[in-house]
């Protein structure tokens, strides 16, 4: 079996409800909450009933999740998100980012793969994340990634996180092609990860080179795209999440064949809800 298949289990371990609450704002289901953050939430008017627990209002999300992870240790990021409705999609209200996997509330993310079609094969510009970010420090990235902020598009943050990331012109990122979704859940040190990733491909003219316009990214670098597979297959230098959005390139590039068992096995884990 491909080893590729362990990153896509390692960002599907967790299994819902497992031993959550269903979080409710009003009549809306938006994430799931351990025990205790159950019993945090009382102070704000919830309401528990049986394997839910209920918010009147997604506006008292946002108070709510300043004082509990306080409280819980959990560290905030002064970026707000939207929160939306996990069976229509609506937004409903806005969170604190780092609040996100606190209440298992979706997040919305956007990765490009950034790829230069050469004679002897495609290449693919890899970033590497900055030694001082609190997720995954110094691991490989793609040449632009990130979440989708409150009020924004997923085009639009892609604009704006590749302008900031990769010193992207606007022109480019425009001609991105959206090519897959995936969604998973994963429970982390710090809570539950419930993403859905947009992912998207850009066909990148041979004399641009990316800068890091921020303090994200430490350096970027090309790299044939059968090194990629080799290092995604034998090595976790890719932040968890990337490595998913590469599998879903290598299928669709033919570096693995889709049609074969190995990567019939790759799709159907690939394409499974997210919880």
């Amino acid at each position: 079996m491909d080893t590729l298949l362990r990153h896509i289990a390692a960002c599907h371990n967790a299994g819902l409800p497992g031993g959550r609450l269903r979080l409710f704002a009003g009549a809306a289901p938006v994430g799931w909450v351990t025990e205790a953050v159950a019993a945090e939430l009382a102070a704000f008017g919830a309401a528990r009933e049986e394997e839910r627990v209920t918010l009147a209002d997604a506006a008292a999300l946002d108070p709510a999740a300043a004082a509990i992870a306080a409280r819980l240790g959990h560290r905030l990021r002064d970026e707000a998100f939207d929160v939306r409705d996990d069976a229509t999609g609506a937004v409903l209200g806005r969170i604190d980012r780092g609040a996100l996997p606190l209440f298992g509330i979706r997040a919305e993310g956007v990765h490009l793969n950034g790829l230069v079609r050469r004679p002897d094969g495609p290449h693919l510009w890899v970033a590497r994340r900055a030694a001082h970010k609190a997720l995954d420090p110094s691991k490989l990235d793609h040449l632009v990634a990130g979440g989708v902020p409150a009020g924004l598009t997923p085009i639009e943050t892609l604009e704006k996180e590749g302008a900031e990331e990769a010193g992207l012109p606007a022109s480019l990122a425009r001609a991105a092609r959206p090519v897959a979704t995936i969604s998973y859940a994963m429970q982390r040190s710090e809570g539950l990860r419930r993403d859905r990733l947009h992912c998207f491909d850009l066909d990148l003219p041979d004399d641009f080179t990316p800068a890091p316009h921020d303090d994200e990214v430490e350096s970027f670098f090309l790299a044939p795209l059968p090194e990629v597979l080799r290092r995604a297959r034998e090595t976790d230098d890719f932040k968890f999440n990337v490595n998913l959005v590469l599998i879903d390139l290598f299928l669709r590039e033919g570096l693995v064949d889709p049609a074969s068992p190995d990567g019939r096995a790759l799709r159907a884990a690939l394409d499974q809800p997210g919880g």
